[in-house]
């Protein structure tokens, strides 16, 4: 049997799990809990997609619903919750439960995160904050050894590199607060996968061989991703993970208190006591999510909606634009050498005062209003010379108006009834710490090393970072994470995302900027080659694909080119015109899909 007939086997199965836990009528009843009218007017609707075939890269189109995410299992499961009734929370909080079966290099369980959603019969945004928090045990020097250096062992793969997770939390509080369905129906789909298996495919079977030689150190690692005798999964393979299934069910009978309290949350403390880890029980008893205010701004008529702190995202995605929307950048021309300075030197302002103010507000004071102020963009502006880069050495933060893995994960939902999210979550690190729970079949984060360890010095992304991002008991780390939706006539026009570490933020610029300013499809914005330079180091990393040309002239102009070996960023979004919706999973990576209806 093939690969692809077994994975429509089990996405019968998962259909098969959905049907079981519904009662009749229960859909019909809980739609009328959706955060936007069921009958919609499509009037003003065209009847055919607009699809301009002599474009390189097509866009999938659906009329109905569309999730777009990293793996096909988990976006099935999402666009089938649509299907039998779900509203785009629904579906969002179902992919994020089967992507940490599915997808468990970045989803997860005992991760954190950031879920954007619009509410279309509200016509409001608001943002999900589940971000992981600080032990109570946490303290400013946990990883400097007695020299005062960083103990980068500590820092990223032991317990101690955890902290509080908050997708569990999260997920629950944005299903129980915006859902329309129960807990039991968006959790019965992911429980199927873990205690059924599904087919290893070739990524899941890159992407556990490429870390194989971390996670066999960790035994309970060992025990989840390879076979008894050690031995890895081969494609093809079903992978059953049934404490995972065990730990999911948990949260399914009993939800938040499932994982934070009872005994999921004691097989955490145990193995945090066992190994020298800082979470307790309290700790997880006391975990809080938090629902905030979306940072908002405009560029060229369009409103761009992003993630406010503890994510310097939106902040500085904002910033950038504000910054660029004084330039005629059609004139400069898409991805031409001068185009390119301008965009690096405005990213160059942007990250170095990420580097002083940025953290959690409930901490610190964020300048937020002064940092999007677009007065003080046309001072930041002014600091641009547009014929020479400026040496990184040579640019402080700004001074405001008075008065983030690389293995994150996004993906994108759309519905029926006009609700929207965008929702990013991660363990940090690809795997995270490496170090799964005994008993629980999840991975824990090394989230802590998301925070200044060492103030003034570069983290594990290269980003430095000051003061206010100082490790504190109960603070959450500042991160890049930055799911955005942009609205054009006041409704959600394009909704995107990507994982990255620091390069998250240049990456949903660039994709917001290709839509915006040169009107390209979803696709093709997200296929185009990507720049990102974090003002530290003062290097303008630059993908495969620019012209030599190119290149040779920015390096004329004082750019200190590098040719990235890697990709930069992988975006998963939805645009919304004319009543279709358009999806496209950035093929920089494989297992991405699209699925709608």
């Amino acid at each position: 049997m093939t690969i692809l007939r077994r994975q429509r086997l089990i996405l019968i199965l998962l259909g098969s799990a959905l049907i079981a836990c519904t009662t009749p009528g229960q859909s019909g009843n809980m739609a009328e809990r959706t955060v936007a009218p069921a009958a919609k007017s499509v009037a003003a609707e065209t009847s055919e997609p607009i699809i301009d075939y002599h474009e390189r890269f097509i866009p999938v189109v659906a009329r109905h619903g569309m999730v777009v995410g990293p793996e096909q299992l988990a976006a099935e499961v999402g666009a089938k919750i649509l299907r039998d009734g779900g509203n785009a929370v629904d579906a969002a909080v179902a992919t994020g439960f089967a992507l940490a079966v599915t997808y468990p290099r970045a989803g997860n369980l005992a991760g954190g995160g950031f879920m954007l959603i619009h509410l279309a019969e509200e016509n409001r945004q608001t943002l999900v904050d589940y971000r992981e928090s600080a032990p109570a045990a946490a303290s400013r020097d946990m990883f400097l050894d007695a020299q005062g250096e960083l103990d980068h062992q500590r820092e990223y793969f032991s317990l101690q590199s955890a902290g509080v997770p908050g997708t569990v939390a999260g997920l629950l509080y944005a299903q129980d607060t915006y859902g329309a369905l129960s807990r039991e129906e968006v959790l019965a789909p992911a429980i199927a996968l873990a205690r059924e298996g599904f087919p290893v495919s070739f990524a899941l079977s890159f992407e556990i061989n490429a870390s194989a030689q971390r996670l066999r150190q960790n035994p309970a690692a060992a025990q989840l991703f390879f076979r008894p005798d050690g031995s890895a999964y081969a494609i093809g393979d079903t992978w059953r993970q049934p404490d995972l299934a065990w730990t999911l069910g948990q949260i399914s009978a009993n939800g938040a208190e499932g994982f934070y309290r009872g005994e999921v949350a004691q097989r955490i403390a145990a193995e945090m006591a066992a190994g020298g880890g800082l979470i307790t029980a309290q700790d997880l008893a006391g975990y809080r999510v938090v629902e905030r205010q979306p940072v908002r701004g405009t560029y060229r008529g369009f409103d761009v909606v992003s993630t406010p702190p503890p994510s310097s995202g939106g902040i500085h995605i904002l910033q950038i634009l504000n910054v660029l929307e004084g330039y005629d950048l059609q004139a400069m021309g898409h991805n031409s050498a001068t185009y390119l300075h301008h965009l690096a030197e405005s990213m160059k302002l942007a990250y170095a005062d990420r580097s002083l103010y940025l953290g959690d507000p409930d901490f610190v004071d964020v300048p937020v209003a002064q940092l999007i102020d677009k007065r003080y963009a046309a001072r930041q502006r002014a600091r641009i010379d547009g014929m020479h880069a400026t040496p990184a050495a040579q640019i402080a933060p700004g001074r405001p108006l008075g008065n983030e893995s690389t293995e994150t994960t996004h993906y994108t939902v759309a519905d029926r009834f006009g609700n929207v999210v965008s929702n990013t979550y991660t363990l940090n690190f690809s795997f995270g710490s490496h170090i799964a729970v005994p008993g629980t079949g999840m991975l824990l984060n090394n989230e802590m090393a998301d925070f200044a360890a060492s103030p003034g010095n570069a983290n594990a992304f290269g980003l430095v970072q000051g003061e206010a991002n100082k490790i504190e008991p109960g603070k959450r780390p500042l991160s890049s994470m930055s799911p955005t939706i942009v609205l054009r006539d006041g409704k959600p026009w394009l909704a995107t995302g990507s994982p990255g570490g620091s390069v998250i933020i240049t990456t949903v610029l660039q994709m917001a900027l290709n839509a915006m300013e040169f009107d390209m499809n979803v696709a093709t914005a997200a296929a185009e080659p990507r720049i990102h330079h974090q003002w530290m180091p003062d290097v303008l990393r630059m993908e495969e694909g620019f012209s030599p040309d190119t290149v040779r002239l920015l390096e004329a102009m004082g750019q200190a080119v590098d040719i990235a070996g890697r990709t930069t960023g992988r975006t998963n979004s939805i645009m919304l015109e004319n009543g279709w919706l358009y999806g496209a999973s950035d093929t920089r990576r494989p297992g991405g899909w699209v699925a709608g209806y």
